[in-house]
């Protein structure tokens, strides 16, 4: 005769449920690798390439909410830093985060983390995509002023090359992350 065997939910000392911990860390690291994958697909237009990376980014903090979205989005930084070729163009290195594009990966984790914040404080998808403008207009922020640092250029050049080429593309991966989150935000069960 076949046993079933009881399966108990442990916590740590702080009551978290570990069960939960894995499966946010799970996540957590398929969609870093995800952000990883999204640099890979590329279109080099300028200094600035238009990647598929910030798209997984705004999902990560749709899907992952604040604190795990930076957890994710940390992750995939750390791994390029320390010399995995995820970043555009299979780059790694500190040396690509002090580049051209270096302050729209760095904007990436204020990004998300506004992202999460939002989207798990307001489930309206108005509310979502706002928080989405919001992430991308970070991105922009932080991208652009680091492109002006570091090339020399003016901020109108700064803007002309670094966000107006990506406006329309981010537009459509705003929509995108807001309709993929919808479909996949019932298949995972965050508590």
């Amino acid at each position: 005769m076949e046993k079933k065997m009881a399966v108990s939910i442990e916590k740590n000392n702080s009551g978290v449920n570990i069960s939960n911990q894995l499966q946010m860390t799970v996540y957590a690291s398929l969609l870093a690798a995800l952000i990883a994958v999204g640099a890979f697909i590329a279109v080099p237009i300028g200094p600035v390439p238009i990647v598929l990376q910030n798209m997984f980014v705004m999902l990560t903090g749709l899907l992952l909410g604040p604190t795990w979205g930076l957890t994710s989005v940390g992750l995939y930084l750390l791994a390029g830093t320390c010399g995995l070729p995820v970043f555009s163009g299979g780059g790694a290195g500190l040396a690509h985060i002090l580049g051209p594009t270096g302050g729209y990966l760095l904007g990436y984790l204020p990004a998300v983390f506004a992202i999460g914040f939002i989207s798990s404080r307001f489930s309206s998808m108005v509310a979502k995509l706002l928080a989405l403008c919001l992430g991308a207009a970070l991105v922009y922020f932080f991208g652009v002023s680091w492109l002006k640092v570091v090339t020399g250029m003016s901020f109108t050049k700064a803007f002309a090359v670094g966000m107006f080429p990506f406006l329309i593309g981010d537009a459509i991966k705003i929509i995108a992350a807001l309709l993929i989150a919808r479909a996949i935000s019932p298949l995972l069960s965050r508590k």
